[in-house]
């Protein structure tokens, strides 16, 4: 008795793509506001549900994070390496505890930050480094409180507050 050939997958042409395509546009259209908001909702507990991390490699208890390298638990990332405990991140490196920040590195326990790098504690700054505890500054250095210090001096007292809020160094 012969063998059967293996079955292979077949995929669907570019035409039958294109059908399909127009096909749920047209059933999109036709929706009125009940049906809409009842797609939505399905939609969102879809999205919810699954904590599969697409494109993401050798990432820990993460969940729905996206294209993301040696990350752990964190959730809703795109794009980030290295972060751990982070929420909506997305071209982030090295972060910890940090939530919605964006093309940032090495950032700690910060909120809302873009564009930045070394920050602890800071929320919505854009385009800083080395700052601790600010808010809202923009385009600046070596800052505890929004107050401006000299960079070695930044260092001294900003070592001292991590070891008495118990900060890692």
């Amino acid at each position: 008795m012969a063998a059967s050939p293996a079955r292979v997958p077949v995929r669907p042409s570019t035409a039958e793509l294109d059908t399909q395509a127009k096909e749920a546009r047209a059933a999109v259209a036709r929706l009125g506001r009940r049906e809409f908001l009842d797609q939505l909702a399905s939609l969102g507990k879809a999205f919810a549900a699954d904590p599969g991390n697409p494109g993401s490699y050798a990432c820990k208890d993460c969940e729905r994070c996206a294209n993301c390298m040696f990350c752990r638990d964190c959730v809703g990332c795109y794009q980030c390496t290295h972060c751990v405990g982070c929420d909506g991140c997305s071209n982030c490196s090295h972060c910890t505890e940090s939530k919605g920040c964006q093309s940032s590195a090495y950032l700690l326990q910060s909120e809302a930050c873009t564009h930045s790098a070394y920050l602890v504690l800071s929320r919505n700054l854009s385009d800083c480094n080395y700052c601790f505890g600010c808010v809202g500054l923009s385009k600046k250095d070596f800052h505890i409180l929004n107050v401006a210090f000299p960079r070695k001096e930044y260092f001294e007292i900003t070592g001292r507050l991590r070891k008495e809020l118990g900060l890692p160094a």
